[in-house]
């Protein structure tokens, strides 16, 4: 049985993301697999790559033969270099960076408007009327 080390692919239209799976060669692309070994996400920035090493030596030592996605998947993590035997091999992965917290500039108005004084009850106002016009009828009489 040929085994090879190929991307399934996983998403919505126009948004991928793959996992890095461990296959016989005459399953179809997202069928059956052996293992899952990592995930790689394209659509972020920088892309997401994780890979489980150990995993991933095992299999190239068996003998399972990689696609080229995946070869230059496992060069950026280094894996294909400790395969090879370059002991110095280093993951060259971007990682993202993490979000700054957010700090309210002090010196800027704020947007919101406080909300305005609510204006009196209109049930003491006609009272207040009716009080007025009772004193000016007592002045004029």
């Amino acid at each position: 049985m040929a085994v090879k080390i190929r991307l399934k692919r996983l998403g919505k239209i126009r948004a991928p993301y793959y996992r890095i799976v461990v296959a016989d060669s005459r399953t179809k692309r997202d069928g059956r697999v052996i293992e899952e070994i990592g995930k790689y996400h394209p659509t972020e920035q920088p892309s997401f790559i994780e890979v489980d090493s150990d995993r991933a030596q095992y299999w190239l030592g068996v003998g399972a033969q990689p696609t080229e996605q995946v070869l230059a998947i496992l060069k950026l993590t280094g894996d294909w270099g400790k395969f090879k035997g370059d002991e110095n091999a280093v993951s060259k992965v971007q990682t993202k960076d993490a979000k700054a917290e957010f700090v309210a500039d002090e010196k800027k108005k704020p947007v919101l408007k406080p909300k305005a004084e609510k204006p009196a009850p209109k049930a003491e106002e006609p009272a207040e009327a009716e009080a007025e016009a009772a004193e000016t009828a007592t002045d004029e009489a």
